[in-house]
């Protein structure tokens, strides 16, 4: 196949596919994944030439890591950066808990599953938002770069606001956020401030959790450890993370009007990844996969002509009017 386009991670010196893997499917809470399937996906994301893997160490509890870990020992070709997140092992979810010690523990046991010596990539984890306001969490990250145990460090953010203060901190090189033709606001400001400070920009939920495939239905049923089905209202974590906060049957409709758009050849998941590269603040998308077809499919999003101006005044249109009342000003 074509080799996939690259993009600059920040000022982290990591160059990195324009299309990553999001390893949270494979880890937990979107419904059984079975190993073999799983480790098809990553190995066929790598042979598809995807450079830029991010997981956390609470997907599965550790499994998202250990496989990717499994996976990338046995890979031949050159090593793709690899990013983790951590925080979320604290319970309380509290942010006293985020203290060097803790985030030291919790790193030393993504080196052990990841199977490496040093993290290219270590994000907080959807901390609090009062995180934002303590330099001394910062200050332990900086600590654990000085040690050799992380080489880059940023946030993994729910609201644009919390990117724009996470941002102020120097060390802070990456924030991934979500971005989609249904959560569109980080593009306004974010995006244009993250550029100016070269500060990458990994988008997750590029496909509003499976609604921007265009496969699902208002019959559509989910596993019941799939968190489509349980965290429609937020009740599990943060309601923005399901269908990117966008009412089910909504989104279903909004959904229909796209499909006119979609070029021909390509799928609607596709189109939906091919729309989020059309900003260049964006560094790489990370849509998850549970097996080696959508792997391929995913990666193959990239090798899309540019789309048309018009198209992309549609999608601004649609959202306009139909999804950005529901979310814009929550996220």
């Amino acid at each position: 196949m074509d080799a996939q386009p690259h993009r600059p991670l920040g000022r982290t010196g990591f160059e990195v596919s324009e299309i990553g893997f999001g390893a949270w499917a494979i880890g937990g809470t979107w419904g059984p994944v079975a190993e073999h399937d799983a480790l098809a996906a990553v190995r066929t994301a790598l042979e598809e030439g995807v450079t830029f893997f991010d997981t956390a160490d609470v997907y599965g509890d550790g499994r998202s890591e250990r496989l990717i870990g499994e996976a990338l020992s046995g890979w031949p070709g050159e090593r793709p950066v690899v990013a983790t997140k951590a925080g979320r092992r604290l319970d309380p979810h509290h942010v006293d808990g985020y203290t060097k010690e803790n985030l030291e523990r919790f790193v030393d046991r993504s080196l052990v599953n990841l199977q490496v010596e040093a993290l290219d990539l270590l994000q907080l984890h959807a901390p609090p938002p009062e995180a934002y306001y303590r330099p001394e969490v910062f200050g332990a990250l900086d600590e654990l770069v000085a040690a050799g145990k992380v080489r880059h460090y940023g946030v993994s953010v729910e609201k644009v606001e919390e990117a724009l203060k996470a941002i102020e901190y120097p060390g802070v090189e990456t924030i991934q956020i979500i971005f989609n033709a249904f959560r569109q606001r980080p593009a306004e400001l974010f995006f244009r401030e993250a550029a100016a400070r070269d500060v990458g920009v990994i988008v997750r939920v590029p496909l509003a959790s499976g609604l921007l495939t265009g496969k699902m239905r208002p019959s559509t049923e989910f596993h019941r450890d799939d968190h489509r089905s349980f965290n429609r209202d937020g009740s599990a974590f943060d309601r923005g993370e399901t269908f990117a906060g966008v009412d089910y049957e909504a989104g279903l409709a909004a959904v229909e009007e796209l499909r006119d758009l979609v070029p021909e050849g390509a799928t609607m998941a596709q189109f939906a990844l091919r729309w989020i590269l059309m900003f260049d603040a964006v560094s790489t998308v990370i849509p998850g996969a549970r097996n080696a077809e959508q792997a391929a499919a995913n990666a193959r999003s990239a090798l899309l002509p540019p789309l048309e101006d018009g198209v992309m005044e549609r999608v601004a249109d649609l959202y306009r009017r139909r999804i950005a009342p529901m979310v814009h000003q929550r996220w």
